[in-house]
């Protein structure tokens, strides 16, 4: 490239144009960086970005091959094809995920077991629907894989021998995810693999490194409790819709890990008996008791008068009204450390609202979700003696805003306030209790609930030929529904396309709309 200067001959006086060629360079500066930051810079981009980035140049691709953590493939039978060059260049990939679709071939044991062979090094694993993998290609991947940390399968095929393989060869596992296993059936009096009819269990020892396992969806799964009962060091237990009996099942898991911490039961058969074999835990911390029928007041009572470090209690009573009052009193007395306690379909009243209001005074975190019994006096107490009170959930409670008011100078502690399907809580009462609150607390009322209040408060004082002209209107076209008879339909989308309409049609004509009347609430604080 050719460029002209023009410099001044101080001693002719005009300037003097010299020309020079300069060479124009074209240099890659990421070529100075080595491979090793070239990967960190990798490592900070998102998966859409680095699969770019490795489009650049063959150096890129290859350092972005190597550094790569995370993997997923989609693991049907097709992919068995290209494998070896996929796991030559993800050769240090530590978290996989081998994903099928439930109506595929997924992978078989043979590429389990070369996968295991090509990342030694793995620490996470994920299966989904590899119906294909069998208790063999688990054994194999357990004994190749001897870092992994956390196994999660679901919608598999294998048994409760693949487990005993894992926990097994596995020294380091930490967390195991079990979901929707179908190598399971019922033989006789016991438990057997549905591939090669073994049974099960005998002289297993247990892991020392096991701390967290999840059982959900599984049948017959009572057949998992005596490889997890030899887990020493367990510490959480999840056991989630999983069908049959299971008082037994937690005698056991109870005598043998006494230091467990965490126990989730969620739609389980398990009776106040099981809640008893259960409180032998007394170091429990954390407790989800979701949609067990068969619990009742006296097994709660058993779990609080020996768990005093009970610090999350979850109940959800699926509004069988077999845990109320009684219950909740016994909390009270054996839960002083009692931060977190969620109610659902239970109907507390004053009467044990208020012992935990005044013993539990570490409560930070409350929800009340379908109490019918929960009203203004109960929400009054709350203000008046939970001073650590912190986050509030009121879902579908009868509560109105004199309740509300005892929020706006109790609980000095309160940042956030969420109220859903409260149909006496106004509006107006929501932003007085923001401007006593001040600007650190949160309120929300449920948003359709908000909108048709707002709504009628926008009709007062339109005009009345417009109004009356627009409801005609939209009670033309809300019973425009009509079934093959000539009858109007009585399915609710009606209502819901009248609310719509006439919010539409509001906001399109500059807020005019038929009359109504307003939310009657004055400018001073609720009584």
């Amino acid at each position: 490239m050719e460029i002209e200067f023009r410099f001044l001959n101080y001693e002719s006086g005009p300037l003097v144009p010299i020309k020079c060629l300069v060479q124009s360079v074209h240099r890659d500066y990421t070529l100075d960086l080595p491979d090793e930051c070239l990967s960190q810079v990798f490592s900070s981009l998102s998966q859409s970005d680095r699969n770019k980035c490795s489009l650049v140049c063959h150096r890129w691709y290859k350092v972005e091959g190597q550094s790569r953590q995370r993997l997923s493939l989609h693991a049907a039978s097709a992919i068995e094809t290209i494998l070896p060059n996929l796991l030559t260049r993800f050769d240090s990939v530590t978290k996989l995920a081998l994903k099928n679709d439930r109506r595929t071939d997924s992978i078989t044991d043979d590429s389990l077991s070369f996968i295991s062979t090509k990342l030694p090094r793995l620490t996470r694993l994920k299966l989904r629907s590899c119906k294909q993998i069998t208790e063999q290609g688990i054994s194999t991947l357990a004994t190749n894989s001897r870092w992994l940390r956390k196994i999660s399968c679901a919608s598999c095929s294998f048994g409760p021998s693949a487990l005993a393989a894992i926990l097994t060869s596995c020294p380091l596992l930490e967390d195991l995810s079990l979901k929707r296993l179908r190598g399971v059936i019922n033989k006789g009096n016991g438990y057997t693999n549905s591939t090669d009819e073994v049974v099960i269990g005998a002289g297993f020892t247990g892991s020392d490194s096991l701390k967290s396992v999840c059982l959900k969806d599984l049948y017959n799964a009572q057949c998992f409790v005596q490889y997890l009962s030899g887990c020493k060091n367990l510490r959480t237990i999840k056991i989630l819709r999983c069908s049959g009996p299971w008082d037994v099942s937690l005698d056991e898991i109870s005598s043998r890990i006494p230091g467990i911490t965490e126990v989730h039961l969620e739609k389980l058969q398990v009776s106040d008996k099981g809640l008893y074999f259960l409180s032998k835990c007394i170091d429990l911390e954390i407790l989800h008791i979701v949609k067990t029928p068969e619990c009742t007041d006296a097994g709660i009572a058993e779990i609080t008068s020996k768990c005093h470090m009970l610090r999350k209690l979850h109940i959800d009573g699926w509004r069988t009204n077999r845990i109320g009052d009684l219950g909740l009193i016994e909390i009270s007395k054996g839960c002083p450390k009692l931060q977190e306690l969620v109610l659902v379909g239970v109907n507390p009243t004053f009467r044990s609202l208020d012992p935990i209001a005044y013993n539990c005074r570490q409560l930070e975190r409350l929800a009340m979700c379908g109490c019918e019994t929960v009203g203004d006096r109960e929400v009054a107490c709350l203000g008046s003696r939970c001073t650590m009170l912190r986050k509030l959930c009121i879902k579908g409670c009868p509560v109105s805003d004199n309740g509300l008011a005892a929020l706006g100078q109790g609980c000095p502690s309160l940042v956030k306030v969420k109220l859903k399907r409260c149909g006496a809580v106004s509006a107006k009462c929501i932003e007085w209790l923001r401007s006593v609150r001040g600007e650190g607390f949160s309120i929300t009322l449920d948003t359709m609930e908000l909108q048709q209040e707002q709504d009628m408060d926008s009709a007062v004082g339109s005009e009345t030929g417009v109004g009356d002209q627009m409801t005609e209107m939209i009670d033309g076209m809300a019973t425009m529904d009509l079934s093959s008879g000539g009858q109007a339909s009585q399915h609710p989308r009606g209502g819901r396309m009248r609310a719509l309409m006439l919010v539409a049609i509001r906001r399109f004509s500059g807020g005019a709309g038929p009359s109504g009347s307003g939310a009657n609430l004055n400018d001073n604080p609720p009584a």
